[in-house]
């Protein structure tokens, strides 16, 4: 199995620590894992400067692309990926918010159906649980098939020691990511992802191309393979969860073509 960490506090600190114990988890149970390591704060990634590209033309037309395309790639190829994050006011970092940023075009185009994610997050003092659960809308939103959460209270901010119960708690939820990615399972869409999934599925009728103002979202929901299914093709969706896909899909084509997003030309 092949497994990508994506560090996104400055320094290897109190998280990158937790991180560590992590993958000896996983090396305990499968000693062919293979790690690849990206450290945010080395990439000097820009600032995302909002410049809607990537929603009109596609993130391949971003001029940071060289950097993110590659993130992409790694995370396409990876069984599992792995999170890290201190927790700054109670959010991630803003290097992983700013990564996550360049990530907003998936918001509209969802993307990493079959990937699953553990996330890590430390606080001084409050606001870890929170920053986990922040990170974990943002994937679950641009498809990531399941979350794994774990958050700790370090109160240290350079000398934090692993509790025994800490070590325990910690194999436990990567114990759980390991067999939900060893079992290749993938889990049916919860009913709030399908809501946005199906609206911008519907919406994305007043972009095709031809329009207007046409954009990379007009293409990419009306291919073959999507347009006419809940949810994407390789995650099974129940019968009694697709009506409300087909309805907010429905909703979705109305409110586009009365609340057209325009752009300069």
């Amino acid at each position: 199995m092949k497994y990508l960490i994506i560090n996104g506090t400055p320094h290897k600190g109190n998280t990158w620590k937790l991180v560590q114990l992590a993958k000896e988890s996983i090396q305990l149970k499968d000693q062919l894992a293979v790690f690849d390591e990206i450290h945010l704060a080395r990439l000097n990634l820009p600032f995302c400067s909002g410049c809607s590209v990537c929603f009109r033309l596609g993130h391949e037309k971003c001029s940071h692309h060289e950097i993110i395309g590659q993130i992409i790639d790694k995370i396409n190829n990876a069984d599992g990926v792995i999170f890290a994050s201190a927790a700054y006011n109670m959010r991630e970092t803003a290097m992983l918010k700013n990564f996550f940023d360049h990530l907003c075009f998936m918001l509209h185009r969802p993307n990493f159906f079959t990937s699953k994610a553990l996330v890590i997050t430390t606080a001084g003092g409050v606001g870890g649980k929170r920053a986990a659960k922040s990170i974990s809308t943002f994937l679950k939103g641009i498809g990531f098939n399941r979350c794994y959460l774990f958050s700790v209270t370090t109160y240290s901010w350079n000398d934090y020691k692993i509790k025994d119960i800490t070590r325990v708690k910690l194999r436990k939820v990567v114990s759980k990511f390991y067999r939900d990615i060893l079992s290749g399972r993938l889990h049916s869409p919860s009913c709030m992802l399908l809501i946005p999934y199906n609206l911008f599925r519907g919406m994305s009728l007043a972009y095709i191309k031809g329009t207007e103002f046409e954009t990379e979202d007009g293409l990419y929901w009306t291919e073959e393979s999507r347009s006419k299914s809940v949810y994407d093709s390789a995650v099974h969706v129940p019968i009694y969860k697709k009506p409300i896909g087909h309805l907010f899909y429905l909703i979705g084509k109305i409110v586009g073509r009365k609340l057209v997003v325009t752009y300069k030309k």
